[in-house]
């Protein structure tokens, strides 16, 4: 095996070490995979991520980091062995996609603020990708993201062509209708159709709120689970079961979990 070990390593120790490991005399498990096998773990990897920022981590971070990387160069190799591209064409791309589309920066174009760089941002990624309408630029939002996400994408370009709630108030009185809306649906079809329409008005008054919906949504799931968490606490103390409560009881107890 052609390998040098070495007390520090860099990103072409990385590739070396993929290429071994995917080669006819390497890892077992690493040369059964491909992108669908492990896509599973390229976002978990990711949202491992996240929660290093969350926990204000570095050294976890600085791990996490090292694990996106690794699923960057496993997805890289799976392309390299199958002749499409290599690590260094991806590198090339992204480096040649910032210089274009920071022209205040690499190039003579003057901005007032980062507000004006988002603009250019938009505006030079909607050229470059060769898109003419807006419902293109809809359409170009990842379907892989999760719903509460993407839905704020898809709010947000919807907003540069106009079609949008004039402020937050509006929003939410849509938000109001769309839940009259589910309350007169005649059918399960409808009521689901209904409430996804719910979740959708939703998101766009969080949006124009200034807010981000993935996040509420996270902050409020934990705040559930800490509340729950403070009656079920509650109950155990005196020596009951949550399950053999009805719910009036346990609602009792959670009013009392609210005020601690």
């Amino acid at each position: 095996m052609d390998f040098q070990f070495k007390d520090r390593y860099d990103i072409n120790d990385l590739l070396r070490i993929m290429e071994i490991l995917r080669s006819e005399n390497g890892c077992p498990w690493d040369r059964e995979q491909d992108h669908k096998s492990i896509r599973k773990d390229f976002l978990e990897e990711v949202y491992e991520v996240c929660e290093a920022i969350d926990l204000d981590d570095s050294e976890l971070l600085r791990e996490e980091l090292g694990d996106v990387l690794l699923q960057v160069v496993f997805h890289a190799r799976i392309e390299e062995e199958k002749g499409n591209f290599r690590f260094d064409d991806s590198v090339n791309d992204v480096c040649k996609k910032l210089i274009v589309r920071h022209p205040h920066v690499f190039g003579d174009v003057t901005v007032k603020d980062s507000g004006e760089v988002l603009k250019n941002w938009n505006d030079i990624k909607q050229q470059t990708k060769g898109q003419e309408t807006y419902t293109e630029t809809l359409r170009s939002v990842c379907t892989a993201l999760p719903a509460l996400m993407r839905a704020q994408k898809i709010g947000k370009r919807a907003q540069r062509a106009g079609m949008d709630f004039p402020d937050a108030e509006a929003a939410l009185r849509s938000l109001e209708s769309e839940i009259a809306e589910v309350r007169a649906a005649d059918s399960p079809e409808s009521e689901a159709e209904e409430l996804g329409d719910m979740l959708f008005a939703a998101v766009n008054a969080v949006r124009l709120e200034g807010y981000d919906a993935e996040e509420l949504l996270t902050r409020a799931t934990e705040k559930f689970t800490d509340r729950f968490e403070r009656t079920e606490d509650l109950i155990r103390c005196e020596g009951k079961d949550m399950r053999s409560l009805d719910i009036d009881t346990l609602d009792a107890y959670w009013q009392r979990a609210k005020k601690q």
